[in-house]
């Protein structure tokens, strides 16, 4: 019997590759996508993207997506309160196991650890200490179709900002930007590729500047 999973959702490329691996591994069964909004704007917090374009992607993957808003005034305790409501619903079916894409970013990795294990579940990473440049070439090769959503100005040029993640973007990044945006340079959104049915469309629209340096491409639908 295959052990049922929740998987942490951002609609970037690190979670769909995340998906990708355990969708292979053929241990876990995936019972929902969950993702976090902001509950002001409707919107993923670093991606930026709306719930519908989110939404429209579970729906091609063919999976459910729970949806955690939290505001953006009182975060943290916010989205601690509201994900201890949904994880004890889904431990009491079984759930035991949530999944993130987290790739070396330690401080994280022991957080999540540690709000899972105060009520008794465990986290799976996947791709955890796998090199990035090796996986970011993974991504591109399987198939994956992404674009830059956000970029953080004060690391990279936001003239990266809206374009496609593919062999051009990364050979056009510094030694110092990590192939897969680790350290916060950029965010992504993924629309077509191995686990989806069918493409997720959208149009670029205009660049948004939030927090002085957070470039976004807008996406509507």
């Amino acid at each position: 019997m295959k052990e049922k999973v929740l998987l942490s959702w951002s609609g970037g490329k690190d979670s769909a590759l995340a998906l990708y691996e355990v969708q292979q591994a053929g241990l876990y069964e995936v019972v929902s996508l969950i993702t976090t909004l902001s509950a002001e704007h409707k919107r993923s917090f670093m991606n930026y993207v709306k719930v519908e374009l989110l939404e429209r992607q579970a729906q091609s993957i063919g999976l459910s997506m729970e949806k955690v808003f939290v505001s953006e005034k009182d975060s943290q305790k916010d989205y601690e309160s509201q994900m201890r409501k949904i994880l004890s619903r889904y431990l009491s079916k079984g759930v035991k196991t949530v999944v993130f894409g987290d790739i070396f970013l330690a401080d994280l990795k022991r957080g999540r650890q540690n709000n899972l294990a105060r009520l008794k579940m465990k986290a799976l990473f996947p791709l955890w200490k796998k090199d990035t440049n090796r996986l970011a070439k993974t991504i591109i090769r399987l198939g994956f179709k992404t674009i830059i959503t956000c970029t953080d100005s004060s690391i990279l040029n936001n003239n990266f900002t809206g374009r496609e993640f593919d062999e051009s973007f990364l050979s056009g990044l510094g030694p110092d930007i990590n192939a897969c945006g680790e350290n916060g340079e950029f965010h992504t959104f993924v629309y077509d590729g191995p686990i989806f049915h069918k493409k997720v469309h959208f149009t670029k629209s205009r660049v948004i500047i939030r927090n002085k340096n957070f470039h976004y491409c807008d996406l509507i639908e």
